[in-house]
């Protein structure tokens, strides 16, 4: 499941690997060293400090790493979106990815943005995401997902109107935020689809029963 993504980090044992997306472990190198290539008897020169490398289990490449981040591959570190994500919520989402090691304040607010697109594949006008939450509490929205909802609303709202939350000091919590995403989507999106499925493989007769049931015909 996209929920079960681990984002690269620092001398973290394992992590979904910025080349093949697969979980693996990582094996870490810290230190780099460097070389004169116009010495033939030692190449060797000294250590480059600050600097790592990791190499994934799986695929085999490395990861370069300085002071911390990432630097190469130049990829995101945030979850890649649910499969069910909406094209126009996508759009929004992949732009926050792209931009999230630059400004995490931006993707935050780009998040923001894309539940807000979600809202008309749900039912809700999408015109005043609040109002829509609260339509879909009413719904019988779990709270699970009315939290995750409104964490990813109030955070958003606070990356574009500064208040007591700043996300370019604590990018981990915009980083937290592209999970709540793909969780709201598998859970009011991709949960239907697999019950619609499921009902859609009843036979007819059984689903004529239900609709008159549910109707109150005898």
């Amino acid at each position: 499941m996209v929920t079960d993504y681990v984002a690269p980090e620092f001398d973290l044992g394992g992590f979904n690997c910025p080349w093949c997306g697969a979980y693996a472990r990582q094996v870490w190198y810290h230190g780099l060293a460097t070389h004169d290539e116009r010495k033939q008897e030692s190449k060797f020169k000294g250590w480059l400090h600050g600097f790592g490398a990791a190499r994934c289990d799986k695929c085999e490449n490395y990861s370069l790493w300085r002071k911390g981040s990432l630097i190469y591959p130049l990829t995101s570190v945030a979850p890649l979106p649910s499969m069910d994500m909406p094209d126009n919520v996508k759009h929004d989402y992949e732009e926050a990815r792209a931009i999230f090691s630059q400004s995490p304040r931006g993707a935050a607010a780009l998040l923001r943005l894309a539940i807000q697109e979600l809202m008309p594949a749900v039912g809700e006008s999408g015109k005043d995401l609040d109002t829509d939450i609260g339509n879909l509490v009413k719904k019988g929205l779990p709270e699970l997902i009315q939290k995750a909802l409104d964490g990813v609303r109030v955070i958003g709202n606070n990356a574009v109107h500064p208040g007591q939350i700043d996300v370019d000091d604590n990018p981990d919590i915009a980083l937290s935020l592209f999970t709540l995403v793909n969780l709201i989507v598998e859970n009011v999106i991709t949960r239907m689809k697999k019950v619609d499925e499921l009902y859609e493989l009843l036979p007819e007769t059984a689903k004529e029963h239900i609709e008159k049931r549910d109707k109150g015909a005898p």
